[in-house]
């Protein structure tokens, strides 16, 4: 097991056993190799790719309001760094999240927010406790998901949220209990079971309603019967579709159990920022100044107050959209970030990845774990504290409470170079490309990475956010949802510890402090 004898993890879910070679890098890249674009197969030239007016071509997803497409992304510089700064806020509204190193043992967050603002969300919860921990299958899979029915459809609509805490029994076609579980705090549930004849019935918290049952798709309607708040179920297969709908109550949330209504905190520019702000064309960059060499190569839509104290300056969400509108007025909406493409299908050919652990230094680790329910990758974090370094937490967003989860995970492999032992530029600028591994669906895949300009963007002058291929050049298919892109150096490591069971070693640039 590579240099792993490093890491206390104590947390017993991501425990380490020993190891086959890692898959990427297969070798350290000298000097030369770590600044120079990698020779790789030529990417298909692409026509334009083109979304329905109220999908957002960043997740895939119909959005709420689709008015709000047409405001260029603002993007926002995140600090992880002291641990006072966790949990963040608003993390889980962007569509893409960076995580960069920054020296000293250090990552930082740029995270793209477009087509939703960020806002505290607070919902009411059940009676029992939230779950927390990873749903692990043994069996077939029975379950899916609590929501709060907001639009009064009957249907679970892309950006409606899922209620934690709520009980759900399981029982056999003769009526006997068999067991209990609950939501987590996206609201998702499941049981491990033979095929069979099941009931599951659904607690519904106090001064809540269900809402009307088989109304529409099967995958996205309740199944919840309003009376008894149960549904029968015939398992031959996995069965993810098992959901009830809840009506908004006049249950009354305490006042300081409600979030302010802020964003960050936000910390200093890095010289990748203007790179990947560049790909967002008209987009607003947002940071906490930065070192003079910096400053005066990034954008300056707009800069908060450098403040170091709770992490980082917090920017009220108001405040935020009136920036971004402000931008919107200045640039215009002359943008289109369609770039790659989003399928629900699974992919082929994929080695097994139901969970990533990532050390980036003793102080800052991190993981993330495969949810077979909600089809996405649930985030773990420590307190970056020395005596707790590698104990995970669920990991949350401040404004919601609820764990960070993400459909997509990508590790990038990028060139870093040390312009100073504190100040790291990335190279992720036009025309270059690289490796990276996309983990979707408990499953990892090679993939190539490419900021060149293709056919479209050539002829029109428009450019695009980074693209994704596959080896022969085509474009790799997202799954539809959020992505969490974590740039590496290329000498980094992503070793296969136990099946499906990753460790990324990351290793930091030579004369970077």
């Amino acid at each position: 097991m590579k240099n792993l004898s490093l890491l206390p993890i104590l947390f017993l879910l991501f425990a380490c056993q020993p190891a086959p070679p890692a898959i990427f890098p297969t070798s350290p890249p000298t000097a030369a190799e770590t600044l120079a674009s990698p020779t790789l197969p030529a990417p298909t030239p692409t026509a334009a790719i083109v979304f329905p007016e109220n999908i957002n071509p960043l997740t895939g997803l119909p959005v709420e309001d689709s008015s709000l497409l047409k405001i260029p992304a603002v993007l926002v510089s995140i600090s992880h760094f002291p641990a006072t700064a966790r949990p963040q806020s608003g993390l889980s509204f962007a569509p893409f999240v960076y995580e960069i190193y920054i020296t000293e043992g250090a990552t930082r967050f740029l995270a793209v927010f477009y087509g939703e603002f960020p806002e505290v969300d607070v919902k009411p919860a059940g009676e029992c406790a939230v779950r927390t921990a990873p749903f692990k299958q043994t069996d077939t899979l029975l379950g899916n998901r609590v929501w709060l029915e907001e639009t009064m459809n009957g249907t679970q609509d892309a950006w409606e949220d899922g209620i934690g805490g709520v009980c759900v029994n399981l029982y056999d076609a003769g009526g006997n209990f068999l067991r209990q579980t609950s939501t987590d705090s996206n609201g998702y549930y499941g049981f491990n079971v033979q095929p069979g004849r099941y009931v599951v019935e659904f607690i519904k918290p106090n001064g809540m309603e269900f809402t009307g049952s088989n109304l529409g798709d099967e995958n996205a309607d309740s199944d919840a019967d309003q009376l008894t708040g149960r549904t029968e179920a015939e398992v031959s297969s996995p069965s993810l579709f098992l959901d009830a709908g809840l009506l908004p109550s006049n249950i009354t949330i305490p006042p300081e159990s409600i979030p302010l209504e802020l964003v960050g905190p936000i910390r200093s520019g890095r010289l990748v920022y203007g790179h990947i702000a560049g790909y967002f064309r008209n987009s607003c960059l947002i940071y906490a100044f930065a070192s003079p060499e910096v400053l005066e190569k990034l954008p300056q839509c707009y800069m908060v107050f450098h403040q170091y104290e709770g992490g980082g300056y917090m920017l009220d969400i108001p405040e935020m959209r009136q920036v971004a509108r402000a931008n919107k007025r200045e640039t215009g909406s002359d943008f289109d970030y369609a770039s790659n493409l989003f399928s629900s299908k699974p992919l082929a050919n994929g080695a097994p990845a139901s969970q990533l652990q990532v050390y980036i230094a003793y102080q800052n680790q991190s993981a993330w774990a495969y949810d077979p329910l909600s089809e996405a990758y649930i985030r773990y974090v420590d307190t970056s504290e020395y005596d707790q370094a590698g104990i995970l937490h669920a990991d949350t967003d401040r404004l919601t409470g609820r764990q960070l989860r993400f459909e997509n995970l990508i590790v990038l492999f990028a060139g870093h170079e040390v312009i100073s032992p504190t100040n790291l530029d990335i190279h992720l600028e036009q025309g270059r490309t690289g490796e990276a591994l996309l983990l979707r669906d408990g499953q990892v895949f090679k993939i190539q990475w490419s900021t060149k300009d293709n056919d479209y963007e050539q002829l029109t002058g428009m450019r695009h956010p980074i693209q994704f291929f596959n080896s022969d050049g085509t474009l790799a298919a997202l799954k539809p949802g959020h992505t969490w892109i974590l740039v590496a150096t290329p000498s980094t490591t992503v070793t296969e510890e136990s099946a499906g069971k990753w460790t990324l070693l990351f290793t930091p640039p030579v004369g970077a402090k």
